[in-house]
């Protein structure tokens, strides 16, 4: 398995995760996000995946076929009154296929998007987890990752 950069020819099988991942969270809180839309037409995943502030990953096959991706997002706080300038690599989604799930791709890419923090200078790495989503929340734990903030809700009926 190889850890790259996505590039244009992974589009197909970067939507077929992006299809996975949107029912996950369908299935946990349909209240909240939809079913069978996609969170990207196939232009604007293409200026993602051109945009070095946006680095996107993927896990291939000896056939490139895509197993796995991490959508990632380079930030840092200047001139905040509150908040120190520390670079951080924020991973907006991470996903393997249901299909090769237990195969540790999912390590491979979480470890891949840590070097490539430590090498563009990051202080740390953050995401964020839906409590819906327990069997995310039990990697990420894994990979030893611990709560920074927790987000809470009150729906109003």
């Amino acid at each position: 398995m190889e850890i790259r950069r996505g590039e244009e020819k992974d589009i197909t099988g970067i939507n077929r995760l992006l299809e996975q991942v949107l029912e996950v969270h369908h299935s946990g809180r349909p209240d909240l996000f939809k079913s069978g839309v996609k969170k990207y037409t196939d232009r604007e995943l293409l200026a993602i995946l051109h945009n070095d502030m946006k680095p996107v990953f993927v896990a291939v096959d000896g056939g490139e076929a895509v197993a796995g991706y991490a959508f990632c997002v380079l930030q840092q706080h200047h001139d905040s009154n509150i908040l120190t300038a520390v670079k951080t690599l924020y991973i907006d989604d991470l996903c393997v296929d249901e299909c090769v799930r237990g195969q540790r791709i999912g390590k491979m890419l979480y470890e891949h998007v840590v070097a490539f923090a430590r090498e563009q200078g990051c202080y740390n790495v953050t995401l964020n987890v839906w409590e819906c989503n327990p069997g995310a929340k039990r990697f990420y734990e894994k990979c030893g990752l611990t709560p920074q903030k927790t987000v809470l809700e009150k729906i109003i009926d």
